[in-house]
């Protein structure tokens, strides 16, 4: 799948990387703000785009997928082209007081629950008692429930007479890494969206945009590496990022990173393998002792060495 390449999203309020009390990480200050910025998931983007356009919009849908794959993104996106001042709208302005309150997640229509700890009947019923209200400025009131795998079978269950009949001003957003945990009463009721892992050009791309934006120089080989260590996730291959930017390097190189994760060089994976298939012990332990000499991690180590193999 082909990754969109526009120039990365940043948040209203970027912060400065002094150590200053606003300064945001990251991963959130380039979080997508458009539809067209879901960066692997355009078969998503694509859907519901049309479903606003149509005026099909659902009222309850379930975001899957693995972590920092953009369900939460997604989710914040939709509530703004719902509710932007221009909208409903598959292009959200990203410049009204709707828009700008929904991406810093301030927004008092749009109310982003975590299931984890907020995840018994108790919660739920305060919830069901609230829908009935009209929302305070927007033509929706969105709920976004994050980790919503995490409520309790008592809450589900609370929560269903809700789905079956809602409020016409009432959207649902669920997200979740573990639909298998979701009662199917509750799937049944809702518009299924699987998110799916980010290929790593995508993530090495997106980190190039953000090294770019953030004043910074890398090599290719070093970007590739992190979008690697990512394993789908644009969030971790940004948290990565973000670690190595802190270290102050004028430029990030591939041998850099590698230090600075405890990972070792591709070479000495090749030379251990090598020793390991012609089953000579003395250079495999030699190897190995040199890796953990130089601070690489051996759990890491062990991990390259089965993607090599």
């Amino acid at each position: 799948m082909e990754a969109n390449h526009a120039e990365p999203a940043k948040a209203p309020h970027r912060g400065s990387v002094g150590g200053e009390a606003d300064y945001q990480v990251v991963a959130r200050r380039y979080r997508p703000q458009l539809f067209e910025e879901l960066l692997g998931q355009e078969h998503i983007a694509q859907a519901l785009r049309g479903a606003i356009a149509s005026n099909r919009v659902g009222h309850a849908y379930l975001f899957c997928g693995a972590r920092g794959v953009g369900k939460t993104s997604a989710a914040r996106i939709l509530a703004k082209a719902l509710n932007c001042q221009h909208g409903p709208t598959t292009t959200p302005c990203n410049r009204c007081d709707s828009c700008l309150q929904i991406a810093a997640g301030a927004d008092i229509d749009v109310l982003e629950i975590d299931g984890a700890s907020n995840r018994g009947i108790d919660e739920i019923r305060t919830l069901r008692q609230n829908v009935g209200m009209r929302p305070a400025r927007s033509r929706y009131k969105v709920y976004i429930i994050d980790e919503v795998h995490m409520l309790t079978p008592q809450a589900f269950n609370a929560l269903l007479k809700t789905l079956e009949e809602p409020p016409e001003h009432v959207k649902f957003i669920f997200c979740t890494t573990e639909p298998e945990a979701i009662p199917v009463t509750i799937l049944s009721r809702c518009q299924r969206f699987d998110f799916a892992g980010i290929q790593a050009r995508s993530i090495a791309a997106r980190l190039a945009q953000i090294v770019e934006a953030e004043g910074a120089t890398a090599e290719p080989e070093a970007l590739a590496f992190l979008a690697q260590r990512a394993a789908g996730s644009m969030r971790d291959g940004q948290s990565l990022l973000e670690q190595v930017l802190a270290c102050g390097e004028e430029r990030i190189t591939l041998a850099g990173v590698q230090r600075l994760l405890g990972v070792a060089p591709q070479g000495r994976i090749c030379r251990l393998a090598a020793a390991l298939a012609g089953r000579d012990a003395p250079a495999a332990l030699a190897e190995l002792d040199s890796a953990i000499g130089e601070g690489a991690d051996v759990g890491q180590l062990m991990e390259q060495l089965v993607g090599y193999l």
